[in-house]
């Protein structure tokens, strides 16, 4: 069973940083319970308010792939599911 490192940075339009806010602390509360999360950062760029940096470890796919289900169906995928994603995935 490999871990599933996920890094990257998400973007929204200046216009939608207060709604990503929001709704960050929910994200990043609800991610770290799952099962499997072994480590989960997501943080708003000091320097580029419209720039989100992630940093994930989960277990497995499966924990990952569970994780991906339940985010595309909350508040944080309706909210940022059409912003700009630069991410990159790795198996450790």
């Amino acid at each position: 069973m490999s871990k599933v490192l996920l890094t990257g940075t998400l973007t929204c339009a200046p216009h939608e940083v207060d709604d990503v806010l929001s709704i960050i602390d929910d994200h990043i509360r609800k991610s770290r319970a799952e099962a499997g999360c072994l480590q989960f950062e997501l943080w708003q760029d000091e320097l580029t308010p419209t720039n989100f940096h992630i940093s994930e470890v989960f277990l497995s796919e499966a924990a990952f792939a569970k994780h991906q289900d339940r985010s595309q169906g909350s508040d944080w995928g309706r909210i940022t599911g059409h912003m700009a994603r630069d991410f990159t995935k790795a198996n450790a």
